[in-house]
């Protein structure tokens, strides 16, 4: 997690921040510009908004823009993409948000020019193209201004050394500088080390007499595990002159993991995460999930008293379907969804696994067990609703891997068992990616890429992708 990954990380955040502040003037700049010009054009109707309107569309412009922006990672290509990625982005940021303007204005009641909305449009795609086709250039002056030089020495120089030593020459751009190499104490010390240019080579003992003569920000330690003991003291020697110092934890084999460094007391432990751990954006999560669920549940009520009935007419047997499920780190929870089948299909699963089209989970095309109404029921996700229930309670969320049932969980290959350190969702990639359509494993694999790749805008794009599928009842059995 160190060297080019900590130098990228940290300059794509300072980058999307700039640009997101950068939509937000500009968009402002555009709405007042085309409010302007709209007022001196000579139609007949007058067109003027009061202060409280106009503060709430801007307002409301201003967020739409910058959420567009992160929704649809204009920001992360920005400072190294083509002009004609730059207009295409641009441009269905600006017509998505258009949309959105237009929904406010029927949802408010709002009288608002169709010129003005032309005007703002036309100009808000002409400034933040003109400001993106430069940003290569503003990013290089900030990076000179307040990002560099950021002088590095590497200490180690066998090859995972020589490894940290290429990535930090790689990030010259961004401000960061590799001045030379210290061998850890045992190593045969060479004159230089050779990358792309030759850098000196020192021994550890001479490091007091280096800080004293050059400057040095910051040091990474680039050594095998067991070597890190007998490095004590030239930890304590950074320590007491300032020095920053890392560690390349890279001999420790968690691929899926984050890296960070925690405290329990005053004892320091080095933590490997491979499942999203941000108790800020995971209660935040958690926040959307319980709003959600909540205006969802008094929405469908009357809608749902319907199914239930129709249920219990159609077929006998209870309206709810209960299943115990494993949640949360195999936490096991009641579930609850409307019955489809008929009332013994737990009895008649057995005789049916002759049946079974998919490895370690049980799924039938065509299943002789659905009612006539299950099959509706299934095919646009209604059996479903009774989770939101579920989701207010904490036991799923609405986005996050499907729950499944203790027996399928015994069967998991040992990579899949990750899965479960995610709270579990009505929805999730496999759902908006052909559903009952794919395999086991590319449903796993969807999942554990969901999990690695977990953010509440991956959250929210999956949700507004679900929703047509649900619609339209795509890809369900």
């Amino acid at each position: 997690m160190l060297a080019s990954e900590t130098v990228y990380s940290r300059h794509h955040r300072k980058a999307r921040l700039l640009f997101a502040l950068s939509d937000v003037i500009l968009t402002a700049l555009a709405f007042e510009a085309a409010y302007q010009t709209r007022a001196w054009l000579p139609f007949d109707n007058t067109f003027f908004l009061i202060v409280p309107i106009k503060a709430l569309l801007l307002g409301w412009t201003v967020l739409t823009w910058v959420l567009l922006g992160y929704w649809l990672e204009v920001y992360d290509r920005l400072d190294s993409a083509h002009p004609r990625v730059i207009l295409r982005d641009t441009f269905r940021q600006c017509m998505l948000g258009f949309i959105v303007v237009v929904l406010l204005e029927f949802l408010l009641r709002l009288d608002l020019s169709r010129a003005f909305l032309v005007l703002f449009i036309a100009y808000n795609w002409s400034f933040l193209c003109l400001f993106r086709w430069k940003a290569g250039k503003v990013l290089g002056i900030i990076r000179r201004e307040f990002a560099g030089p950021h002088y590095v020495m590497v200490v180690g120089l066998g090859e995972r050394g020589r490894r940290i030593g290429d990535i930090l020459e790689q990030s010259g751009a961004y401000g960061i500088r590799l001045i030379g190499f210290l061998s850890d104490g045992k190593e045969p010390v060479a004159e230089q080390v050779s990358l792309r240019q030759d850098y000196p080579a020192r021994p550890l003992h001479e490091l007091p007499l280096l800080l004293r003569q050059q400057v040095v920000d910051e040091i990474i330690f680039a050594v095998e595990s067991a070597r890190l003991p007998d490095l004590e003291a030239a930890f304590l020697l950074c320590d007491e002159e300032g020095v920053r110092t890392r560690v390349a934890v890279d001999f420790f084999p968690h691929v899926n993991s984050e890296v960070y460094l925690d405290r329990l007391g005053s004892s320091p432990l080095l933590t490997f995460a491979a499942a999203p751990h941000d108790e800020i954006r995971l209660l935040a999560k958690r926040a959307i999930d319980v709003a959600l669920a909540s205006a969802a549940l008094l929405l469908l009520a009357p809608f749902m008293l319907l199914v239930a009935a129709l249920i219990r007419v159609t077929s006998p047997g209870p309206a709810i379907f209960r299943q115990v499920r494993c949640g949360l780190n195999g936490r096991r929870f009641t579930f609850y969804k409307f019955r489809s089948m008929c009332d013994n299909a737990e009895d008649l699963k057995a005789s049916l696994r002759h049946l079974n089209r998919k490895r370690t989970v049980f799924k039938i095309p065509d299943d002789p067990r659905l009612t006539r109404m299950g099959r509706y029921m299934r095919k646009f996700s209604i059996d479903e609703w009774p989770q939101l229930w579920n989701v207010i309670r904490g036991d799923m969320s609405l986005v996050g891997p499907r729950p499944a049932v203790p027996e399928e969980v015994e069967n998991y290959l040992q990579w899949q068992r990750r899965r479960l350190r995610m709270r579990p969702g009505l929805t999730c990639l496999w759902a908006v990616s052909g559903r009952d359509n794919l395999d086991f494993d590319t449903w796993m694999k969807l999942d554990m890429q969901y999990i690695d790749n977990w953010s509440l805008v991956l959250d929210w794009k999956i949700i507004l992708r679900t929703i047509p599928q649900v619609l339209l009842g795509k890809g369900a059995h």
